[in-house]
């Protein structure tokens, strides 16, 4: 019996009738162009640092597999799954945090990885879309009953995620974390006056941030005047979008690419440019744009507020990530580390992502009698 035949009533052949095929093509998508503009960006690298020269290469291919298979096998879960799974992982994901803190190693200053032998993860990132989920389950008990228990329950699980961000420190993620949980405030219902004082908030944690902690006064001031320090990163990243134009100046002919240290992972969209020009990083932000805008469509047909809030969150993270990522590659925000969705190098970052989207395809699935549940203005 074919997958595609309405008659079969297989796990797998529900799945396709129930999920939206367009969010995971899309992420397919992704995943294969990160692998294969990997070939483009870590070979330089890998030379750098004495390693084969595809050995980034073969490491993504291996990660986005694995990547695959998570995100189809989350998208098999039910609802509650869905929701059980989120607290254990953030419960777990907190813990690996602390742990990172005290025995991690330390890069560039920070304590955000945890050796295992040969494999390294960074626990904030598995942790987030649990965060997620856990604070649209907050969020929907208070929008369903009224009683603020829920909207405190959702704000102590971002305290206690963003201060352990703040202690590694991790400024990057603690900007989308708080981002995101804005956006799921307003998703909720919540009074334009709360939202406006946790954005005031917000704000005040970032000016005191910035005159407390010389890491963040350095990036913002150079940002803001790039002969106050070094930034011959993200210098090089401009002269190689520079370089390729319009139209780039072809796969494998990239020469400023040779000489930016993080290539293959946060200032991919560099060698993009670099080498395939203006109008496919166009493209892929075009991509990046849909798949955020879909993932919206479907979070509004969802029966229920939980499913709502939760894919919505999921939604935004995924598409902020990827702003944050774009403008740091075109100086419009001050550096930071972090990847560009499913297309940079790293193993936490497109394992932790494909389970938020297979998580976001999981809520968003049809189900028998679905009616969809408006959320109060």
């Amino acid at each position: 019996m074919m997958l595609y035949d309405r008659t079969n009533r297989s796990a797998l052949a529900e799945w396709w009738w129930t999920s939206d095929r367009w969010l995971f093509a899309t992420v397919s998508f992704l995943m294969f162009a990160g692998v294969l503009l990997g070939m483009a960006a870590s070979p330089a690298i890998a030379e750098k640092l004495r390693y084969d020269t595809f050995h980034f290469v073969i490491r993504q291919i291996v990660f986005a597999t694995l990547a695959l298979s998570v995100m189809m096998l989350v998208s098999l879960l039910r609802v509650r799954d869905i929701r059980r799974l989120s607290l254990l992982g953030f419960l777990g994901g907190l813990g690996l945090m602390a742990m990172a803190l005290a025995f991690g190693v330390e890069v560039k200053g920070a304590h955000r990885w945890l050796d295992f032998g040969p494999l390294s993860i960074q626990p904030s990132e598995f942790t987030k879309p649990a965060f997620v989920i856990l604070c649209a389950a907050c969020l929907a008990q208070w929008n369903r009953t009224g009683k603020y228990a829920g909207l405190i329950a959702g704000c102590v699980l971002y305290a206690c995620f963003v201060g352990l961000l703040i202690l590694q420190p991790d400024f990057g993620q603690t900007l989308l974390v708080t981002a995101t949980f804005g956006a799921m405030l307003f998703f909720a219902g919540i009074s334009l006056w709360f939202i406006g004082a946790f954005v005031g908030g917000g704000i005040g944690a970032g000016v005191l941030a910035y005159f407390l902690l010389p890491h963040v006064q350095s990036r913002v001031d150079r940002f803001l005047n790039p002969d106050s320090g070094d930034t011959y990163q993200v210098d090089r990243a401009m002269a190689a979008l520079h370089n390729g134009g319009f139209l780039g100046v072809g796969p494998g002919e990239g020469t400023v690419k040779a000489s930016i240290p993080d290539a293959h992972t946060d200032f991919i969209l560099a060698v993009v440019g670099e080498e395939f020009g203006l109008i496919a990083c166009i493209f892929l932000a075009m991509v990046f744009c849909f798949l955020v805008l879909r993932a919206l469509h479907r979070s509004l047909q969802c029966p229920d507020s939980f499913s709502q809030i939760a894919a919505a969150g999921l939604a935004v993270m995924l598409g902020l990530q990827a702003v944050i990522n774009m403008s740091v590659n075109l100086q419009l925000m001050p550096a930071k580390g972090m990847t560009l969705p499913f297309i940079s190098y790293g193993g936490s970052s497109v394992l932790a992502l494909a389970l938020t989207v297979g998580c976001l395809i999981a809520l968003t699935r049809k189900r028998p009698g679905q009616r969809r549940k408006r959320l109060p203005r």
